[in-house]
């Protein structure tokens, strides 16, 4: 794993579990085994701002903003996306559903190849088939590309792939604005239900910096009450980051509950708030 993500995730939980002291640099910088000097250093590297500036972007208060400030515009932005083609997401995405039998099989059939991506936040196994990707996750201590490729996909034939460097400064360099990204989209082939493809589709319209709760997702799909079902399908994204799961959080602004790690969702959200300039609640 990325050793410079590994102190930011061992920040990012001492932080946590002493929010309420609200740590200063040097105590960060001792948890992590860093002198302050060097500490500032690796943060201003990875986030590309100050440590004072990101650990705002981890507040409940932050969260909270956002959700208050982003009510009415992802309102529009959910019901339009689902209701016909735009290009409301950072990227261009389109989305295949793989077939009931190709399903059932374990991937039977279905030729995949895999490949390790390196990113901030610790290395990603990216699955392909040749109508696109089918998978694309953090991949935890021990796991290899090829194992967890093999454990989704029992029944394909599966092969290493090429490694994607443009797939990763797709999704991770905050200096590839939108007019020099690819103007074909990036075709996904996921493996769901109908329900659980209908809503990844609403998490496509959510753009970088923004956040939304499982609720106002589950009134756009279908009805409020389904918020717990909605909750479930979205734990199911096989494809992390391209299909934003990570910026859908409770009500109450709490950030939890991330099938990669709850520490690393509270990382991506502060990251994305701190490459888009949001500006933070607190300093």
């Amino acid at each position: 794993m990325n050793t410079d993500y590994q102190r930011i995730e061992k920040a990012i939980r001492f932080i946590a579990a002493h929010r309420l002291d609200q740590p200063d640099l040097d105590a960060v910088a001792r948890e992590v085994g860093l002198s302050p000097y060097h500490f500032q250093r690796l943060f201003t590297r990875w986030a590309g701002v100050s440590p004072k500036r990101f650990m705002s972007f981890l507040t409940l208060q932050h969260a909270r903003a956002l959700l208050d400030r982003d009510a009415n515009v992802l309102d529009t932005a959910l019901a339009v996306g689902l209701s016909g083609p735009s290009r409301l997401h950072d990227l261009f995405v389109s989305l295949t559903a793989i077939t009931p039998g190709e399903s059932k099989a374990g991937g039977a059939g279905l030729s995949i190849t895999y490949a390790t991506l390196d990113t901030p936040f610790g290395p990603m196994a990216v699955m392909r088939t040749a109508r696109g990707i089918c998978g694309l996750e953090f991949l935890m201590a021990d796991q290899s590309a090829a194992a967890l490729t093999r454990t989704r996909w029992p029944g394909a034939h599966i092969t290493a792939g090429p490694t994607e460097p443009d797939l990763a400064a797709q999704l991770f360099d905050p200096n590839l604005r939108p007019h020099s990204r690819p103007s074909q989209p990036i075709a996904l082939h996921v493996n769901g239900t109908n329900f659980q493809i209908k809503v990844w589709e609403a998490l496509l319209t959510i753009p970088t910096g923004h956040l939304t709760t499982y609720k106002r997702i589950a009134e756009t799909v279908c009805t409020a009450k389904a918020a717990r079902a909605v909750g479930a399908a979205i734990g199911k994204n096989p494809v992390g980051v391209l299909i934003p799961c990570h910026r859908v959080i409770k009500e109450s602004g709490v950030v939890e509950g991330y099938r990669w790690d709850s520490a690393r969702k509270q990382a991506l959200i502060a990251w994305e708030s701190s490459q888009e300039g949001t500006r933070p609640v607190m300093d």
